[in-house]
């Protein structure tokens, strides 16, 4: 026995033991990087990720950490720099890389409609305010301090650690990541991601529910065009687009696309009823139930429409043009319609359904291409990095239950999934409260509470050692 343990020391002993950790000064320091970050205005369009880069560049170069730059040339206007960064510190190459990842580019502001400069990271009750404080400077700034504590603390890694701070994201996936992924994927390419898209849900100041984001809707946009005769408005014709197309607009609100469930949505619902008051279990429970499903899909059309938008791919009619003057009959007009398909949606079939539904010759679908996200099957729930997740959310969020969640937006781990990576959406608490109120992702006074940011510095970091430390 004596001999067993002195061998078991032994080969504790062959790993460097990781440095400990001063929490109280790390919080400082995560606040100054993500001051300096939110400070920078690297708005799309308005703004410019290159000095975030630099920012990021000259902090890794302090502590060692090496670091590649990529930028896709601007042919148009070669002045023009979206730079990307990827970081690397190796493991000894037991298993494969895990990816961090943080977008640079915000959506851009109406600074007259903010109380606090939208770069100003005002610090008030609590919290920060600024533009990128909850989308996605949160996550650039866990990764950075994430990254820099594996380097200070010796960790011993059984696969590389990479970090990838990307342009474009909010916008311009072809300048971030359908560049690096087409022409740099050795550079990025992962077992497990862990990206943006989940949070952690607290309503009235207590923790609910841990989310973690596995798969996402994928953003398709068509165009219904209509073409008629021009004259004058006081004859009125059959043949008026705009008839046509308020018609069409109004059949396609009308349809309901038929529900599906991935084992994502399906998992989400059944925890959702678990932690729910026994009014919303049944309801959540009774969504498979034949006798009960219409009415509980019509109650989140009404009631809930994120999980009404969470179980179908959905249309929603946003923009409609016609007409140049009210006395003229125009001899076009047109409906944007934004598509956000399941994940494994056949738009082939789905267009030609929407056809039939419209049901009218005279109305033309015009797919818009642009820069599209693929399509990928869910992450999966049983594997490494999900079974840590959990843990470790746990440990953090006060034991609440963890839910794989389907993102209704877009994110750019769709990429990744396309290329078989295996990826987790991950955030720190945000108020349900904040949203409506204006404080949420996107809106005119964003903000995170101050302790939720380091709460999440420090979850971020316990779940790359998880996931990437030598066993």
């Amino acid at each position: 026995m004596t001999r067993l343990i002195l061998l078991f020391g032994s080969a504790l002993l062959a790993f460097p033991q990781p440095k400990s950790v001063d929490w109280a000064q790390i919080d400082k320091e995560t606040l100054a990087h993500f001051s300096a970050l939110v400070r920078i205005n690297s708005t799309d369009p308005g703004g410019s990720e290159k000095p975030v880069v630099d920012y990021l560049k000259a902090v890794l170069d302090r502590e060692g950490i090496e670091s590649k730059i990529f930028t896709r040339t601007n042919l148009a206007d070669p002045s023009i720099v979206r730079p990307n960064l990827v970081a690397r510190i190796k493991g000894n190459g037991k298993k494969r890389p895990l990816l961090i990842v943080g977008h640079t580019d915000t959506v851009n502001v109406d600074a007259k409609k903010w109380t606090h400069g939208p770069f100003s990271a005002h610090r008030e009750g609590g919290y920060v305010y600024g533009r990128g404080t909850v989308d996605d400077k949160d996550n650039l700034a866990a990764a950075l301090m994430s990254i820099l504590l594996v380097k200070r603390q010796g960790v011993a890694l059984d696969r590389d650690l990479i970090f990838l701070a990307e342009a474009g994201e909010e916008g311009n996936t072809s300048i971030g990541i359908a560049f690096l992924v087409n022409e740099h994927f050795p550079d990025i390419e992962a077992e497990f991601c862990l990206a943006e898209g989940g949070s952690v849900a607290r309503e009235r100041g207590k923790v609910k529910f841990v989310s973690v984001q596995t798969t996402e809707k994928i953003p398709r946009g068509v165009k219904l065009v209509a073409s008629g005769v021009a004259g004058h408005g006081s004859v009125p014709l059959r043949s008026n687009p705009v008839t046509h197309i308020a018609k069409a607009v109004a059949k396609v609100s009308e349809w309901q696309p038929p529900m599906r469930l991935n084992d994502t949505t399906r998992t989400y619902f059944e925890r959702l009823a678990g932690i729910s008051t026994p009014e919303e279990k049944e309801r959540y429970n009774g969504l498979l139930n034949p006798e009960k499903t219409d009415a509980v899909q019509e109650y989140f059309a009404v009631n809930e429409p994120r999980h009404n938008s969470m179980i179908r791919t959905s249309i929603s009619p946003n923009i409609i043009q016609a007409g140049y003057r009210f006395n003229v009959i125009p001899s076009s007009a047109e409906a944007s319609l934004d598509i956000r398909a399941l994940p494994d949606e056949d738009m082939t079939k789905f267009y030609e359904t929407l056809k039939s539904v419209i049901n009218d010759p005279v109305i033309k679908l015009v797919p818009q291409t642009g820069s599209a996200r693929p399509g990928a099957p869910p992450s999966a729930l049983n594997n490494e990095a999900f079974r840590a997740i959990e843990s470790v959310a746990k440990r953090h969020y006060d034991g609440v239950a963890v839910l794989p969640t389907m993102s209704t937006g877009a994110t750019d781990m769709a990429f990744l999934r396309a290329k078989g990576v295996q990826c987790y959406g991950i955030g720190p608490a945000i108020d349900v409260e904040d949203g409506p109120k204006g404080f949420g992702a996107h809106s005119d006074q964003e903000r995170i509470l101050e302790s939720s940011l380091y709460q999440f510095v420090k979850f971020h970091h316990e779940l790359v050692i998880e996931l990437a430390a030598a066993k």
